[in-house]
């Protein structure tokens, strides 16, 4: 093992963790009104500046904002970079202030601790203690603090259009473990379409929430008869849920219209055109059997499941600086939730998630544990010694 002494600084990642907690960057796309990433990003971006980094503040939509910064490299070796995402989820609910950060037992709580500023926080300071060291790299390091995440991911989605790197590791909140593999999701309309009439016509009318049930029932059949049975070895099965439904307008009146928004979550190996195969059976075998029945579906919003080579590059190098600041191997996980992985994963990189301790994300307490961020900073520093050396 090389000799190696870390310049990451714990009581400065700390307090850099909380000035990122006191910035409110609720997702407005989320919370209508909420201030988005703008103040967070400016926030970053001077950070970066301050480090002598070439900085790019980029507006992708009003309010949502990206910082990244690149530190230039000598050479011309592989690139690198580490990725966060700035927003967070709502406040209203929290059952702790979420923006004033307290440590309690080796725990700091807040709104973003974990998912994913105690991420940001480590990126941070790693990028700190690599300009402080000195070091000439031979790869460039990108350090993209990205909006968007907890939405639709216009963040990342903008960047990659701007960069091609080799590798990257998104920080976000995976217990020292290397995420390699995660699910995908599809959001879908569903309408059923039936004839309005006044409640005593039963001979005229028909009842499109009536309608719309017999495709929750082949939803739900469908869900225990074939999704349950399928299974993916790192993030179990497939599913789909019924999320809001929409019918009806007077107690005296046949419906002539419901809507029902549905999510289907997709394991690796599933496309975007096996859930259209999926949505046509349904309707063209509830229609087989029920001439009144007309509905149709749409596909508005579509992000793939992520899998990526264990065998990779920064797979290794990640598992050796793990041991070497943690004394503990880290092993490769698969995630339910989605992440900004996939979208850089499309390009080609070997995207991972790695990532420090917490709990709570997205619910009324969050926090993380702060020697973990501290950690997560060290393996990062040593990271980036190794890939892009």
């Amino acid at each position: 093992m090389d000799e190696f002494t870390s310049l990451v600084d714990a009581y400065e990642t700390i307090e850099l963790l909380k000035d990122l907690v006191r910035i409110n960057s609720v997702n407005p796309s989320l919370v209508p009104g909420a201030p988005g990433e703008a103040e967070i990003a400016g926030y970053i971006g001077k950070y970066l500046q301050d480090l002598g980094m070439e900085t790019h503040i980029t507006e992708i939509k009003p309010g949502r904002v990206n910082a990244v910064g690149v530190l230039k490299a000598e050479g011309e070796g592989p690139v690198l970079m580490l990725n966060g995402h700035t927003d967070t989820v709502g406040i209203e609910y929290m059952e702790i202030d979420p923006l004033d950060p307290v440590i309690k037992e080796g725990r700091l709580y807040g709104r973003g601790t974990n998912d994913m500023k105690g991420g940001l926080a480590a990126i941070l300071t790693a990028t700190k203690a690599l300009v402080n060291s000195g070091k000439e790299f031979r790869g460039d390091l990108i350090v993209a603090a990205v909006c968007d995440e907890e939405f639709a991911s216009i963040g990342t989605e903008a960047l990659m259009k701007e960069v091609d790197i080799d590798a990257a590791i998104v920080c976000e909140p995976t217990e020292f473990q290397i995420l390699v593999a995660h699910k995908g999701f599809a959001w879908i309309d569903i309408e059923t379409r039936g004839v309005s009439a006044h409640g005593s016509a039963w001979q005229i009318g028909v009842d499109a929430i009536a309608k719309m049930g017999k495709v929750q029932v082949g939803l739900d059949s469908f869900q225990e008869e074939s999704l349950m049975k399928r299974s993916h070895r790192l993030v179990g099965p497939p599913s789909v849920h019924s999320s809001i439904i929409v019918g009806g307008r007077e107690l005296s009146t046949y419906p002539d219209r419901c809507n029902l928004k549905v999510e289907r979550r997709l394991i690796p190996g599933e496309t975007k055109e096996d859930v259209e195969t999926e949505l046509e059976s349904l309707l063209t075998s509830i229609s087989d059997i029920d001439p009144k029945f007309d509905g149709s579906y749409e596909i508005t919003f579509f992000r793939g499941p992520l899998e990526v080579s264990t065998d990779s590059e920064i797979c290794r190098v990640l598992i050796e600086c793990s041991q070497e600041v943690r004394g503990e191997t880290p092993h490769f996980v698969g995630g339910s939730g989605w992440m900004d992985t996939q979208i850089i994963a499309k390009k080609g990189a070997s995207a991972v998630a790695f990532g420090p301790v917490g709990s709570g994300s997205h619910a009324a307490v969050e926090y993380v544990d702060i020697d973990s961020v501290v950690n997560t900073a060290r393996v990062l520093e040593r990271v980036v010694h190794r890939f892009c050396g």
